[in-house]
C-alpha cells in the first residue's frame, strides 16, 4: 500500500468523481483550511449538527439508539458543550476505489483547541457523505464553524497483487450511500 500525493487525489475526483464538490487547491484566506493538499484532502463540515445532551436523561446505546440523546441544529456555527460532541456530516461526498482505503485524522486547528474528530476508515467501495464525531474535550464550550475544514482524508492505494476480495459494496454495508447524519444501526 502507499500513500497517494496531491496529483492522484486531483486526478481521481475530477475524472472518476471520487469526491464532490472538490476544491482543487488548499482554501485558507480567513478559514479552517480545506481542500486538496500535499497528501491528503481536508473535508468540510456541513450545517447540521446533532449534539448530544443529557437534559433527557437517555443512555447512549449503539444497539437502541434513541433520538432522544441529541438536540439537533442547523447553521453556519455550532456550539458543542463541555466534555460532550456532536455529530455532524462533510460537505463532500466520497466514492471509494475498490483498491483503495481511507484514513482520517482531525484538524491541527481543532486538536490544539481541544476538540477532536472521530471518523472511521472509508473502506474499498464505500460512497456517501461522512457523518463526522466532533468531540469536546475542555470544560468549555467550544465552537465549530460550518464549511470549513473539519478532518484529513488521507489515501492509500494497494498494490495490484493486493486488491480485496470483497469490497463494502459487495457485502452491502450498512452505512453505503449515506445522505445525512446517519446515527448507528445493527
Amino acid at each position: 500500500m502507499s500513500i497517494k500525493p496531491d496529483r492522484w487525489i486531483r486526478q481521481m475526483a475530477t475524472e472518476h468523481g471520487m469526491i464532490e464538490p472538490f476544491a482543487d487547491r488548499q482554501v485558507r484566506q480567513g478559514v479552517i483550511s480545506y481542500g486538496v493538499s500535499s497528501y491528503g484532502y481536508d473535508m468540510r463540515v456541513a450545517r447540521e449538527f446533532k449534539i448530544f445532551t443529557n437534559v433527557r436523561s437517555s443512555v447512549v446505546d449503539p444497539k437502541n439508539f434513541s433520538d432522544k440523546s441529541f438536540v439537533e441544529h442547523e447553521g453556519d456555527e455550532c456550539i458543542v458543550p463541555p466534555n460532550s460532541f456532536a455529530l455532524a456530516r462533510s460537505v463532500e461526498y466520497f466514492r471509494i476505489p475498490r483498491n483503495v482505503l481511507t484514513v482520517c485524522v482531525g484538524k491541527s486547528t481543532y486538536a490544539r483547541c481541544g476538540i477532536i474528530t472521530n471518523v472511521t476508515p472509508f473502506e474499498p467501495e464505500w460512497e456517501g457523505f461522512v457523518t463526522l464525531e466532533i468531540s469536546n474535550t475542555t470544560p468549555l464550550p467550544a465552537r465549530i464553524y460550518a464549511n470549513e475544514g473539519i478532518a484529513q482524508v488521507l489515501f492509500f492505494e494497494a498494490n495490484p497483487d493486493d486488491v480485496c476480495d470483497v469490497s463494502y459494496a459487495d457485502r452491502k454495508g450498512k452505512y453505503q450511500a449515506q445522505r445525512g447524519i446517519t446515527l448507528p444501526t445493527i
